[in-house]
């Protein structure tokens, strides 16, 4: 450490002491955004929800296509009316078995070609992992290849691509997804960063930032809990911001450090207590954003 990042650590401590929260300013830098797969598929009603609740952009995912596929235009203006920009969309998976190729090529484009005229930005795209084996070598390589051919053709559409990292994936582990991203062309292929997979897959993600904070797209932001009480060591449920054990201040201060600037897209699957709304949930992570100094 050297002696500025020292004097800049003592002034924060000192000011946390005090009761004062320090100002980063980095803190326009990144924008806010929350999924609607919290809604599982009512993605009016998330739209109206996450916009009540001040997040300026949304991801959205299938259910969105199966509603307003040859509608992009209602789409657009649904968004518009409710302050929204449409930073994502989850696209599925890109599968490793050559015989799907030009059907995943196909689908991923049609969907990045929708999502543009929706007024989007990214697609989100997953990869796979084998069933009945354990990944070898060319596995990467061939999805680096896929990705980055599914990459060039969506850069024609006017979309970026977001490779996400995921549990039960090729890109798990931290060393797996390493290896996915240099298998594929960086122009084409992006990080899209997900904070509670990648500390589940075995990694934390302040380290994550330090080593591909050049590439990240944009971001999902979710808290982990692991081990779950009374279950293996290797149980694990995802719970709202602040509920886990993911180290947000410190993965904040990574991005300051790596110069972010984009989309952070708050992300929870489904909410982890019954009683709760996915509007709650929501607010939940909204309000501890804001106690970390944001202002979304």
């Amino acid at each position: 450490m050297n002696r500025r990042e020292l004097l800049e650590q003592s002034t924060a401590a000192l000011a946390l002491m005090a009761g004062v929260r320090p100002t980063r300013r980095f803190l326009p830098m990144i924008r806010f955004g929350c999924a609607a797969i919290t809604w599982d598929g009512n993605d009016r009603q998330a739209i109206t929800d996450i916009s009540a609740l001040g997040y300026r952009g949304i991801q959205l995912r299938a259910s969105a296509i199966q509603q307003w596929g040859a509608r992009p235009g209602e789409l657009a203006e649904l968004l518009a009316a409710n302050r929204l920009t449409l930073v994502a969309l989850s696209s599925g998976v890109v599968r490793l078995d050559p015989a799907y190729q030009s059907e995943d090529l196909e689908l991923h484009v049609r969907n990045a070609r929708f999502l543009k005229q929706a007024g989007g930005l990214y697609l989100q795209v997953l990869d796979q992992r084998p069933q009945s084996r354990a990944p070898v070598p060319d596995d990467y390589t061939r999805m680096g290849r896929l990705l980055t051919e599914l990459g060039k053709r969506t850069s024609d559409e006017g979309v970026q691509l977001g490779y996400h990292n995921h549990m039960g994936n090729l890109g798990q582990a931290p060393e797996e997804i390493d290896r996915v991203l240099e298998a594929a062309d960086p122009r084409f292929v992006k990080l899209e960063l997900d904070t509670a997979h990648y500390q589940q897959g075995g990694g934390l993600p302040v380290s994550a930032v330090r080593k591909h904070g050049n590439r990240l797209l944009f971001l999902h932001l979710k808290d982990l809990e692991s081990p779950l009480p009374g279950k293996g060591p290797e149980s694990y449920r995802f719970v709202e911001l602040g509920q886990g054990r993911v180290d947000f201040p410190g993965f904040f201060a990574a991005l300051e450090q790596a110069g972010f600037e984009g989309w952070a897209i708050v992300e929870l699957d489904q909410v982890p207590v019954s009683t709760r709304t996915p509007k709650e949930s929501a607010a939940m992570s909204k309000h501890y954003l804001e106690g970390l100094g944001f202002t979304l």
